[in-house]
């Protein structure tokens, strides 16, 4: 052979196997994974990262080594605790191995804490962190209502807290009580208590369900472990952002969790809770017949010292038989004259009316009513002759002034002339109005006046006017010598025969409007 012989050529004596490095890496798997499968281990949780894709990535230490552990997406919420940096816990899963990187991790699928100090532990770090936010702050707390309407009550249905919130309600207060059933440890408890917080938040007033006045989370005792679910960060979260205030009743005396610290009242037991939400019935009406009683006799005492005022009072006023004596004495003088002074009255009205009556004679009275007759159509033909000359007039005039004042516009501004023509036409217009109103009143007051004072207003009162052909007949022996008369009443004229039967009267055709059947001769 020379003396260039290939490195990779076999060498005698040599028998090893020959491996490519997939080859090797998928060896190395499947021991690891054949010969541990599933384990737990015990150790300090590192660095932590939870990747966009929602893969969660975490290192397990010691004093002297330290283990990749990864949490597929869909395996998180089986975790029971999610890691945090710094606390010791117990990993479970499979172990196995990341060929491209030569590293070999653990598949956790489950944790759980190491012991009570390092819940302790854990428990302290998020209460400083939530305290940092100012989840726990005096501020934020509400007052709790005096005496909710309802109450909602965050519970498991099955135990006997919920048992003894009702019967302590209904010892004290009934009152309406609504319950979401919860579980109140393991995996489910923290985000159905979260989700029962923020859900009777959810509730609007008007609703199928009405809106608690204020809300109770209750449990039993237990240890740290059971009552864990109440420390998580997505209870006490919910519990601060509750706008319903909130009582915490968690665990007995001793036991506290983080929601105790961010819920509006702390109760050391359930039945605590229920005492603390309403006060007590029989209380109330005893305080209510107490208040009564005091305001009855406030209102006693008041109206006894003002009676008492008014009768110190009344003692300074004068009798009533010295206020009204000198008044009682005109009355009676003012009685004793009034008979005298009513017949004087009645002397001289009756005078009046005697004098005023011997001047109204019919003839004086019939031409009185002809002059005015006269009076009312010379003012009837003047109106009619003289309103279309005053209207021309007034046109004429009219018409003068709008050539003058279109050669004003001319000459001046023709915007503010304008408006001066509109102005003058407008108080023109209105001024032949009026005047024409009033023309119109007064004749309508004259005729109402002829009406008034004619003879057939006369006759609507009983009256009737006896006429021959041409004359009025105004005696009895004037109507004897008459072969026939006419007699007008109030709604027509009827003819009739002196000294004949009722059956010679006939009505006269064309002038009665209507006569009655016994009408028949007046003499």
């Amino acid at each position: 052979m020379s003396d260039f012989d290939l490195i990779d050529d076999p060498q005698p004596g040599q028998n090893a196997p020959e491996f490519t490095v997939s080859e090797l890496s998928g060896a190395i798997k499947r021991t690891l994974e054949g010969e541990f499968g599933r384990v737990r281990v015990r150790g300090e949780i590192g660095r932590v990262m939870r990747a966009k894709s929602g893969h969660l990535y975490f290192d397990l230490k010691d004093a002297r080594a330290v283990i990749n552990c990864t949490t597929w997406k869909g395996q998180v919420s089986g975790l029971g605790v999610m890691p945090e940096e710094g606390l010791e816990v117990v990993a479970e899963g499979k172990l196995s191995a990341y060929a491209p990187a030569s590293r070999y991790n653990i598949n956790v699928d489950r944790i759980s804490v190491a012991g009570i100090g390092a819940l302790m532990a854990m428990l302290e770090k998020r209460k400083a962190a939530l305290t940092a936010e100012g989840l726990f702050e005096a501020s934020r707390k509400q007052p709790l209502p005096f005496l909710p309407e309802v109450i909602g009550v965050v519970t498991s249905p099955s135990g006997a807290v919920i048992r003894d919130i009702l019967h302590r309600l209904r010892d004290r207060c009934p009152r309406k009580v609504l319950i979401w059933p919860v579980a109140v440890q393991g995996q489910n408890c923290a985000p159905e208590v979260a989700n029962a917080i923020r859900g009777f938040n959810a509730l609007g007033p008007g609703g199928p369900l009405p809106r608690p006045d204020l809300l109770i989370v209750a449990r039993g005792g237990g240890s740290l472990e059971d009552l864990w679910g109440f420390n998580e960060e997505i209870v006490v979260r919910a519990a601060a952002e509750s706008d319903i205030p909130l009582i915490s009743a968690v665990g007995h005396e001793t036991d506290t969790t983080l929601i105790d610290y961010a819920a509006d009242w702390r109760a050391p037991t359930p039945t605590a809770a229920a005492e603390r939400a309403v006060p007590v019935r029989l209380d109330l009406l005893a305080a209510l017949d107490s208040l009564g009683s005091r305001m009855l006799t406030g209102l006693t005492g008041g109206v006894r010292a003002r009676a008492q005022r008014v009768r110190d009072l009344s003692r300074a006023l004068p009798r009533s038989e010295d206020l009204l004596s000198t008044p009682r004495q005109r009355l009676d003088h003012a009685t004793a004259r009034l008979p005298a002074a009513l017949r004087s009255a009645t002397q001289t009205k009756r005078g009046a009316l005697t004098q005023a009556a011997a001047v109204l004679r019919p003839r004086l009275l019939a031409g009185r009513i002809e002059a005015e007759r006269k009076d009312l159509r010379a003012a009837s033909a003047r109106l009619g002759a003289a309103l279309p000359r005053a209207v021309a007039a007034q046109a004429e005039r009219l018409r003068t002034r709008v050539a003058r004042l279109r050669g004003e516009i001319l000459t001046q501004g023709r915007a503010r002339d304008q408006q001066r023509l509109e102005a003058l036409s407008a108080r023109l217009s209105r001024a032949g109005t009026a005047q024409v109103r009033t023309w119109r009143r007064t004749l309508d007051g004259l005729d109402r006046v002829r009406a008034t004072v004619g003879y057939e207003a006369t006759l609507k009162r009983g009256y009737a006017v006896v006429r021959d052909q041409d004359s009025i007949v105004t005696t009895a022996a004037a109507a004897a010598t008459h072969p026939s008369l006419e007699v007008q009443f109030a709604d027509g004229r009827v003819t009739v025969i002196p000294n004949a039967s009722a059956e010679g009267a006939r009505p006269r055709k064309g002038r009665s409007k209507s006569a009655p059947d016994d009408q028949g001769s007046l003499f």
